[in-house]
C-alpha cells in the first residue's frame, strides 16, 4: 500500500494529468503542450508558495532537455516498444531475437546520443563520462505479457491515438518509458559540457520482471555506484519497499463428475457442476479476466446469477450458453499486484458471485470454494488464517489471488503478497500452513505442491542523496516539503548500495505497468525528463561548476535588478 500525501495545485494537476479516472482525453490534450517546470503556465498556477529548490544550472539544463529533446525522447520510445522483451521458456536474453534487437537498439540509440555503450550479457550499460565515482540510474528493459484483446491498439507499437495526450503500450511506464527518459536527460547534460564529478551510469536489466539471479551474479564482478536511483517505482522518493512474495498450491485432479441427471439433482444433493474455473495472466498482476464453466444450473438461478452479477461495482459478465452448459466470463480490472485496491479482480469476484450454489464436488467446485474462503474480496489476507499485519509506514501486507490455472496435476492458485516488515518468515510460513491445514481439514482434501516464498521488505532511508531528490521533487512540482513514501512494489534497487527510487509515476496515482492498458501522460512524461535531468546534474556535476553557476546567476539577477 504506498503511503499518500497531499500536493498543492500544480502538483495535484499533475496528478489529474496522470489518471485516467481525473480528466477526460480532450481535457488532457489541452494540457500537455503546457511547460510543468521552472516556467509553469498560469492555467497551471505558479510557485505562489516555497518550494525546495535546485541549483540554478540543474534548472536550466532541466529546461533545455523539455525544450530540445521533448518529442524526440517519445520518438525513441517509440523505436523501443515494438521489441517484444518477454521471458519465454528455453530462451534467454542472449539468445532471444526480440532480447537482441532491443539491445542493438539502444546501442544505435546511445551511439546517436554521443553516449558509451557496453554489453554485458543480461545487463546493458550506457554511460557519460570518465569519472572514479559513478552516479546509478537502474532500469529494466524486459516487460510483461500483453493480451492484445485488451487494448485498443497493438500493445507493442506506441499509441498516441486512443487517448490524445496519452502514450500508451507494454513499456511506456514500466520501464522502456524512464529508460529513454534518462537517456536524453543525459544527452542534454553532455549538449552543455556540464563538468561531472561523477560518471552517470544507466543499468539497463533484461530479467528484472522474472529472475535477479543473473543480476546478483554480475554485481559479484561489477562494482556499482556508491549513490544509485531506480526510476521504477513512484515519487517523491521510495525509501521502503514490501518484500515480493508468494503462496503457491494446487487443488488436486478429482474423479470426473457425474454427468447431471435431468431433475437437476445429484446424488449428493447439489443442484450444478462447476467444470472449469480459471483466471488470470501472470504472477504479479491483479486479473482482468476469470472463467466459470457451470452444467445443471435451472433458468432461475442463471437470472439470480445475472442480478448479482449486475450489482458487482466495476465488473462485466458475459453469460454463454454451450450445449446443456453456460460459460460465465468475469471482466474486471487489471493493475500491478503490488497495488490491488487499484484493480477489480476478476477471479475473487467470480468466486464470490458462485457463492451460495451447492456444486457437485469437483475440483473447480473446490477450487471456487478456496477463493471465496481465504481469499475474498479482501485485499489483505484477513481471510487467510492469522497471517493479515501492517507497520505503520509500510502499510499493511497485500495478498491477491493473480493466478488460477488448471493442468494435468489439478488446479494451480498462485496467490501474491507484498510483506511489510514486522513478521519473519518462519512465522508467516507456520501462520500459512496452519490456515491451509485447517482449510484442507474442513474439505477433507490434501491440497498438493504447496510452496510459499518470504520476500525481504527493505527500508533505504539513509541513503545520501534522498534530500537532493524531494528537493528536485519539490521545485518542479511546488511541493514544499515532500516526504518519502513506503511502496509495495519490489524493485532492483534492494541489490544496491544506497539506492532510492525516484518516479517515473505521481504519488496517490494508479501505477499501470503491468496492467492491459499501460501508459504515461504526455505531459508526465515530459515533467520526468526534467525532473530527471536536474536530479543527474544535482548529484553527478562538479561542486565547482555548480557554485560558479550560482554566483553568475546572482550577478546576473543584480544586474537587471539594478537596471
Amino acid at each position: 500500500m504506498t503511503l499518500k500525501f497531499h500536493l498543492n495545485p500544480v502538483g495535484a494537476m499533475c496528478l489529474l494529468l496522470t489518471s485516467t479516472l481525473s480528466l477526460a482525453a480532450p481535457q488532457v490534450t489541452s494540457l500537455t503542450s503546457l511547460k510543468v517546470g521552472s516556467e509553469v503556465a498560469p492555467a497551471v498556477g505558479s510557485r505562489a508558495i516555497q518550494a525546495p529548490g535546485v541549483s540554478p544550472l540543474a534548472e536550466e539544463i532541466a529546461d533545455y532537455a523539455l525544450s530540445t529533446y521533448g518529442e524526440q525522447t517519445i520518438a525513441a520510445l517509440s523505436t523501443l516498444l515494438p521489441y517484444k522483451t518477454i521471458e519465454t521458456e528455453g530462451m534467454t536474453p542472449l539468445t532471444h531475437p526480440e532480447f537482441i534487437g532491443f539491445k542493438a537498439q539502444l546501442k544505435t540509440l546511445s551511439e546517436s546520443l554521443g553516449l558509451d555503450y557496453s554489453d554485458r550479457g543480461y545487463v546493458v550499460l550506457i554511460g557519460l563520462g570518465e569519472a572514479e565515482d559513478k552516479l546509478g540510474v537502474i532500469t529494466h528493459g524486459d516487460v510483461q505479457p500483453a493480451d492484445a484483446s485488451f487494448w485498443q491498439q497493438d500493445p507493442f507499437v506506441l499509441d498516441r491515438e486512443s487517448q490524445p495526450g496519452y502514450l500508451i503500450g507494454r513499456g511506456t511506464e514500466d520501464d522502456k518509458g524512464p529508460i529513454v527518459t534518462a537517456m536524453y536527460a543525459m544527452k542534454a547534460i553532455k549538449d552543455k559540457g556540464v563538468a561531472l564529478n561523477r560518471r552517470i551510469e544507466l543499468l539497463v536489466y533484461l530479467a528484472e520482471e522474472s529472475d535477479w539471479a543473473p543480476l546478483k551474479a554480475f554485481l559479484t564482478e561489477f562494482t556499482p555506484a556508491d549513490i544509485n536511483i531506480t526510476i521504477d517505482a513512484e515519487y517523491p522518493v521510495v525509501t521502503a519497499e514490501k518484500g515480493w512474495s508468494e503462496i503457491r498450491l494446487t487443488i488436486p485432479k478429482m474423479p470426473k463428475t457425474p454427468k447431471m441427471p435431468k431433475d437437476g439433482k445429484a446424488a449428493s444433493g447439489a443442484s450444478a457442476s462447476l467444470d472449469r474455473f480459471s483466471g488470470g495472466a501472470f504472477d504479479s498482476q491483479v486479473p482482468q479476466q476469470a472463467v466459470a464453466k457451470i452444467s445443471g444450473l435451472d433458468n432461475k438461478t442463471i437470472a439470480a446469477l445475472k442480478e448479482k452479477a449486475s450489482n458487482q461495482q466495476g465488473m462485466k459478465y458475459q453469460f454463454t450458453q454451450e450445449g446443456e452448459a453456460i460459460s460465465i466470463t468475469a471482466l474486471g480490472k487489471s493493475t500491478h499486484s503490488s497495488t490491488p485496491e487499484a484493480g477489480i479482480n476478476a477471479v475473487t469476484h467470480l468466486a464470490e458471485l458462485l457463492r451460495g450454489i451447492r456444486f457437485a464436488r469437483s475440483e473447480a467446485s473446490l477450487t471456487a470454494e478456496f477463493i471465496q474462503q481465504m481469499v475474498g474480496l479482501g485485499l489483505y489476507g484477513e481471510q487467510f488464517g492469522d497471517i493479515a499485519y501492517q507497520d505503520d509506514f509500510m502499510g499493511p501486507m497485500t495478498l491477491a489471488a493473480t493466478l488460477v490455472k488448471p493442468n494435468e496435476q489439478g488446479t494451480e492458485i498462485v496467490l501474491n503478497l507484498r510483506r511489510p516488515v514486522g513478521k519473519t518468515p518462519s512465522q508467516l510460513d507456520l501462520e500459512t500452513h496452519k490456515a491451509l491445514e485447517g482449510w484442507q481439514a474442513q474439505h477433507q482434501v490434501a491440497l498438493t505442491g504447496v510452496e510459499t516464498y518470504w520476500g525481504e521488505p527493505k527500508l533505504m532511508d539513509k541513503a545520501p542523496h534522498l534530500q537532493t531528490l524531494l528537493s528536485v521533487f519539490g521545485h518542479f512540482t511546488d511541493t514544499p516539503s515532500p516526504k518519502p513514501v513506503a511502496i509495495g512494489g519490489s524493485t532492483n534497487s534492494k541489490l544496491f548500495p544506497n539506492a532510492l527510487s525516484f518516479g517515473p509515476a505521481m504519488p496517490g496515482v494508479e501505477y499501470t505497468g503491468h496492467s492491459e492498458h499501460e501508459f504515461i501522460t504526455e505531459a508526465q512524461f515530459m515533467l520526468n525528463l526534467q525532473m530527471y535531468t536536474a536530479a543527474f546534474v544535482e548529484l553527478a556535476a562538479s561542486t565547482e561548476q555548480l557554485s560558479e553557476h550560482a554566483k553568475q546567476e546572482t550577478k546576473t539577477g543584480a544586474q537587471r535588478t539594478s537596471d
